[in-house]
């Protein structure tokens, strides 16, 4: 069976978009990262977040666990209890990571007694969920497969990279550190040892009180400068971070290719997705619909941490009756804020849940609260305020930031 849609949806969920681009943007300031207790240099916050971003991919494999404090109703975790995405969005999971520096990944998130994994091989992507025991293969089409091999290789790093963001610290912290601007301050603190390793310390806070985020630190690996730990701390909660994704172990050698190999039981049932990518320059394949007319171009509001995107003609019934119409032509970036777009994306379950039969109008019910303007959602990181006139505002700002753009 084969289904064409509109552009890859990481089948990871909002806690891992949510670290992955809380930070707007980084200004270094000269303070010193102290190599006092350590065989670790001193270095400048601008020389570490240079070095961060030169560096090279590295082969590695470890031990990862994500822990999500967004404030959201317990109910929502205890339907998802096995290896589903949706335990991202509360408590404590653990997943197992292996790539090869380039273009091979895989990722299992591990339940009591069951697996989801992902497995990213070039231009495909496998993903398997044990409680539902489908095989998701995610492709491209052959002019697409041509249109790749043909980009230069930063154009194909990207556009392979857009399609499988997984919810590890270098996603994590990569697009905090692709994105220096004037939107924060940056600082070093003390070192730390994560998963065994001698690590440096970014604290990145932003330059407003008008945000929910309060700060974001990033460790990262002295040796190869590869981000081992991201924390992000909510203005809502001083006692712990809204988000952590951090290894517990991790080994730098090359993973076995075996590894890599994907191999569907032989039970499973397999679904294929043919996704299209962008070309060099962010434009969209001619093969993709173009939804003239249908959605209006998202409205944004304010910049760096005060960002809020408004979109608006939203059927959110059709939304709640998982019509993938009603959400149709909304573009898949919705200006950098991918945060935004994929909480969202809870409220039109694509990925399946793991074996669950959730009532979405309930789930809506559950994650929502009643307002004078509509139905609001609201966490430790991020708020959505859905209005009655078929409006949608996304921003990591208050919720009453939102209601008085209504």
């Amino acid at each position: 069976m084969t289904d064409r849609r509109t552009p890859f949806r990481s089948p990871w969920l909002a806690p891992a978009a949510v670290a992955a681009a809380v930070a707007m943007g980084l200004i270094a300031q000269p303070l010193l990262a102290s190599g006092e207790g350590s065989d670790l240099p001193d270095l400048t916050a601008e020389e570490l977040v240079a070095r961060v971003l030169e560096a090279e991919p590295q082969a590695m494999s470890g031990t990862v666990v994500h822990t999500a404090r967004l404030g959201l109703p317990d109910l929502l975790f205890t339907e998802a209890s096995g290896a589903d995405p949706m335990s991202l969005l509360g408590g404590s999971s653990t997943l197992r990571l292996w790539t090869d520096g380039d273009e091979r990944a895989r990722v299992s998130l591990l339940g009591t007694m069951s697996e989801y994994s992902v497995v990213a091989d070039g231009t495909d992507v496998w993903t398997y969920s044990s409680a539902d025991d489908e095989v998701v293969r995610y492709t491209m089409s052959d002019a697409d497969r041509a249109r790749l091999e043909a980009m230069g290789e930063e154009g194909r790093a990207k556009a392979l990279a857009e399609r499988a963001e997984l919810p590890t610290p270098q996603e994590a912290a990569a697009d905090a550190l692709a994105k220096v601007e004037e939107h924060s301050s940056v600082r070093v603190d003390s070192q730390v040892t994560v998963a065994g390793r001698d690590a440096y310390q970014l604290v990145v806070t932003p330059d407003t009180d008008g945000t929910l985020v309060d700060h974001v630190v990033l460790a990262v690996d002295g040796e190869t400068m590869t981000p081992l730990r991201v924390q992000t701390w909510s203005t809502q909660d001083e006692t712990a971070p809204a988000v952590e994704v951090s290894f517990t172990d991790v080994d730098f050698s090359a993973p076995a290719e075996s590894v890599f190999e994907f191999s569907a039981p032989a039970s499973a049932t397999q679904r294929d997705v043919v996704v299209p990518i962008p070309a060099e320059g962010g434009e969209m394949p001619a093969e993709m619909p173009a939804h003239e007319g249908e959605h209006p171009e998202p409205t944004v509001h304010g910049t760096g941490w005060e960002t809020v995107i408004e979109l608006a003609g939203v059927d959110v019934a059709a939304m709640l009756a998982q019509d993938p119409t009603a959400m149709g032509g909304m573009p898949e970036d919705f200006t950098g804020s991918e945060e935004a777009e994929d909480l969202m994306e809870e409220f039109k379950p694509e990925h399946g849940a793991g074996g669950m039969d959730l009532d979405t109008g309930a789930l809506f019910e559950q994650l929502t609260a009643e307002v004078p303007e509509g139905r609001l959602l609201s966490s430790t990181l991020l708020s959505v305020l859905i209005t009655d006139d078929g409006r949608v505002l996304v921003g990591a700002v208050p919720a009453e930031t939102l209601r008085a753009m209504a």
